[in-house]
């Protein structure tokens, strides 16, 4: 992240170089060197601190790391209180800070992070409102809303690099701790266990590294999981880990996390990319259970489906209408070696059935004409071609044609359609169904983080600033999914369908609540509240009367602020910005 100020570029004799990329010149600095084997000498160690100015080549606009080398830099953290509109939006931040109230994370954050926990707050409300993570337009945010900081300071983006670059893995832990530990801990819960990766282009970043991206390719990436009490409808806990490391193999850290916050009677809902033998033993192991929708053990599945493929597809009993589905269960064991039986659950989906059918076909035919153009020619042909096709060659190897294997290709058009769920409890196959797709909370959760908090890439330059914006963004995550869960519950009382009761809807509806300085260079409440907002506002159980409440509030603040300012500051000229 670079930030939005300029200053002179460092004199150190042989640390500073420069290296122009495109139409832009970067400043690096050398912070060491390091004996290269091969080569036989020590090789510096270079990194990019900032980019040279065009209006002034003597200047830079300094990154993250130029903090970090240079901690005595004196770059301005706080803007002067003009620096302030005219007009501040307060309506999304009012259920902001309702939500915060409720899961106490004000005293909780204050606990670990002290004078910094206002700017926390204010970059929480930042990622939720704008749907942004790039801490340089933070300022922007913070000049049109109200703030958590004392005094209602606004902070440069300079300042938001410092915090980032401050917050510790031990403040991060401990809070985790003290919000699982005012979790639920004697019902019993589901926790659904889902992760993404993230794409960052600064490879000096010590976790990430190129794995098998789920979204943008080429790029090196590092991995989020996130464990979310799908009962309580509330996130537990997140982890960080190195992009070559693959869902399966990171499980059983997982767990153990579970078993360390003291979460006794846990059933895990898990997707197909946690399946394996060990991760399966490692559950029974520890005296949980699960929901799994099935991926390895494919030819038992396959066998199970074709053995009770005709019995249920037409049973009215077998019905699960609100997905549109037909079920079954039945029980059989894993592996050869399980101790226990598990329950099958079997579905028909007609719709799905046509769909798969048609790309099937489609890739056969794909298939088909690769293998027609390289006829007459000395080639050979993977896996999935000896798959689906009988390969025929000349004696001098050359590749005279294909025939399908009708078999094998009329056994897949007939698994078209179903699907399977794994539980190690027994329940019905609408009750498995319900469950695992209640795991759709946590998928939301997801692209909340990558699409709606703007955090598919990590624009930080260190190690700890990546790994405190992805405490902040958990934090984020935590409060908007309470927002989405209870616009959610309120839109199910309704008696239409609202299309403000999403959380980015409602949001931008709430951004229209305004407060204006008037002449006297008080803010007041712009206007009277409307009634797609008092809607809105009733989902968090607020009124017209709290927003009244609110203003009033934040508007005594501001004249405090003001007139501190006042005090300390002689009037200079400078004019105010509206």
């Amino acid at each position: 992240m670079y930030l939005n100020t300029t200053v002179k570029i460092p004199e150190i004799k042989g640390k500073i170089i420069t290296k122009k990329k495109g139409g832009t010149t970067y400043i690096l600095y050398q912070y060491g060197s390091e004996y290269n084997q091969d080569k036989r000498y020590a090789v510096p160690l270079r990194t990019i601190v900032g980019k040279v100015s065009a209006d002034d080549p003597t200047l830079m606009f300094p990154n993250d790391k130029f903090l970090v080398y240079f901690p005595d830099a004196e770059i301005p953290e706080e803007l002067p209180f003009a620096y302030r509109s005219c007009c501040l939006k307060i309506g999304s931040c009012v259920i902001i800070r309702k939500v915060m109230n409720e899961y106490k994370l004000i005293p909780m954050l204050a606990k670990r992070f002290g004078k910094d926990t206002g700017l926390i707050l204010d970059l929480v409300a930042y990622l939720i409102v704008d749907e942004e993570n790039a801490g340089q337009y933070y300022p922007d945010f913070a000049f049109t809303h109200p703030l958590f900081t004392e005094k209602m300071t606004i902070y440069s983006d300079s300042k938001v690099s410092r915090l980032l670059n401050s917050i510790t893995k031990d403040q991060c832990i401990s809070f985790l701790d003290d919000w699982n530990r005012n979790r639920d801990h004697r019902g019993r819960i589901y926790i659904s266990y889902d992760s993404t990766n993230k794409n960052s282009d600064a490879g000096d970043i010590s976790i990430v590294e190129f794995g098998k991206a789920k979204d943008d390719k080429g790029l090196p990436v590092f991995n989020l999981s996130i464990a979310m009490d799908k009962t309580n409808r509330v996130p537990l806990f997140y982890e960080e880990y190195p992009g070559s490391i693959t869902d399966v193999s990171q499980f059983t850290f997982m767990v153990d996390k579970v078993i360390e916050y003291g979460y006794k009677k846990i059933g895990f809902i898990l997707d197909r990319g946690y399946f394996s033998k060990e991760n399966i033993r490692y559950i029974d192991d520890n005296g949980y259970t699960f929901i799994i929708m099935c991926k390895g053990c494919r030819s038992l599945v396959s066998s199970l489906v074709l053995e009770n493929r005709g019995s249920f597809e037409t049973n009215r009993e077998s019905a699960i209408r609100s997905y549109k589905v037909y079920g079954t269960t039945v029980t059989s064991r894993l592996y050869e070696d399980d101790r226990k039986e598990r329950y099958f659950h079997i579905y028909y989906n007609p719709s799905r059935q046509a769909a798969e059918r048609e790309r099937f076909e489609q890739r056969i035919e794909k298939l088909r004409q690769f293998l027609d153009k390289h006829i007459g020619k000395d080639d050979k042909f993977g896996k999935t071609y000896q798959d689906y096709f009988h390969l025929h060659y000349d004696r001098k190897g050359t590749f005279l044609g294909a025939d399908e294997r009708t078999d094998v290709i009329e056994r897949e058009l007939m698994l078209c359609g179903y699907f399977c769920i794994i539980t190690s409890e027994k329940m019905t196959a609408s009750q498995a169904l319900v469950q695992y797709k209640g795991r759709d909370i946590s998928e939301k959760l997801f692209r909340s983080d990558k699409t709606f908090i703007g955090s598919r890439s990590e624009r930080v330059q260190s190690s700890r600033s990546m790994s405190s914006k992805i405490f902040i963004e958990f934090i984020a995550l935590i409060v908007r999914n309470r927002i989405y869960n209870l616009l959610k519950d309120q839109m199910i009382r309704m008696e239409s369908r609202q299309k403000y009761m999403t959380v980015p809807a409602a949001i931008r509806e709430l951004e229209k609540i305004e407060m204006v300085r008037r002449n006297s260079g008080s803010y007041k409440l712009d206007h009277a509240v409307t009634k797609t907002q008092k809607t809105i506002l009733s989902s968090f159980g607020l009124d017209e009367t709290d927003i009244t409440k609110s203003a009033e509030e934040i508007g005594k603040q501001l004249a405090a602020s003001q007139s501190l300012m006042n005090r300390e500051e002689p009037d200079d000229g400078t004019e105010e910005v509206c």
